[in-house]
């Protein structure tokens, strides 16, 4: 496990992968306890010197581009509820999980974008599968990339975690009837709202198209009895992650779960602070319950225990 450092290098670096490294680690049961995956795209800290070297401010960019530790949450949850759980482990810096493979700055390659697929919003303001920019920071990478590199990246990191987290969710599928996919992130503390405050928690589902209502609805009724303040597909929707894997007429339900980094993290926002005991009770309390309401929605009847329910 790695450590709390804002940074981590492996020795080897990561030409094809570097000795006792992956780019991604995946914890699931031979028989799953419950119908539930929670997915951590973003808090990778392994860097490789290689791409340390070809970062302008690689402490500054490493902690603005990760979420900070949020994988720990997932750890504590999964090892609570028994939910499966896949982390990256590769950061961000290198390729974002999170975007389509087309979602490419044809210009930070040094290619023309004619005749290409155009790159998105996202990719245009700078964090597309390569993050380019960051808003006040400005270039992340002393200087260009090449498409080799990019497919390399692609084929030892991208397609290889999206193929793991697919198998993961069908196997989970076929026992259950149904699986839930959470995939957490952390975001920087929104703006407060007159009279309200401001939402520790977002809850994206493509505005309702990648998971059952209910699900949603039932996650909603679980942050008010929480007394934690929710919001729903704003600022944040989902992304790539939710629009590739969730398939709700299939019983494959998904839905983006971001956390406040304050909510969790010290006031500097670099390590585990004195909220991360409660954050970690209130997610293992949503985790159960989505469980258990991803096994009515596949049929279970309610109260039924998990292994006799899944025979």
């Amino acid at each position: 496990m790695q450590g709390d450092d804002p940074i981590s290098g492996d020795s080897a670096g990561w030409g094809g992968l570097p000795p006792g490294e992956a780019p991604f680690v995946l914890s699931m049961a031979p028989s799953s306890a419950i119908p539930v995956l929670i997915s951590v795209p973003h808090a990778g800290r392994v860097y490789p010197p290689a791409l340390l070297e070809q970062m302008r401010l690689p402490t500054d960019t490493a902690l603005r581009l990760e979420d900070r530790l949020v994988d720990r949450l997932g750890e504590a949850v999964a090892a609570r509820t028994g939910a499966s759980l896949l982390i990256a482990r590769a950061p961000r810096a290198m390729i974002d999980l999170n975007r389509s493979e087309r979602d490419i700055d044809w210009e930070m390659l040094g290619l023309p974008a004619k005749g290409r697929d155009l790159p998105n919003g996202r990719a245009r303001s700078g964090l597309g599968l390569v993050p380019r920019r960051l808003p006040g920071t400005g270039e992340i990478w002393r200087g260009g990339l090449s498409m080799a590199e990019v497919q390399r990246r692609i084929a030892a990191v991208h397609a290889p975690y999206h193929q793991t987290l697919s198998d993961a969710l069908e196997l989970l599928r076929e026992r259950w009837g149904a699986a839930l996919l959470i995939d957490l992130h952390s975001m920087p503390s929104l703006p407060r709202i007159a009279g309200q405050g401001a939402a520790e928690l977002v809850l994206g589902d493509r505005f309702g198209a990648t998971c059952h209502g209910a699900l949603v609805a039932s996650a909603f009724a679980h942050f008010a009895a929480e007394g934690r303040m929710a919001a729903h597909n704003r600022p944040y929707a989902g992304g790539y992650v939710l629009d590739r894997h969730a398939a709700p007429r299939r019983g494959v339900h998904a839905f983006q779960l971001e956390i406040d980094r304050a909510a969790y993290l010290d006031s500097a926002l670099i390590g585990l602070g004195d909220g991360f005991g409660a954050m970690v009770e209130m997610l293992v309390a949503l985790v159960n319950r989505m469980g258990a309401d991803v096994a009515l929605l596949a049929g279970r009847r309610a109260g039924e225990g998990w292994a006799e329910a899944a025979e």
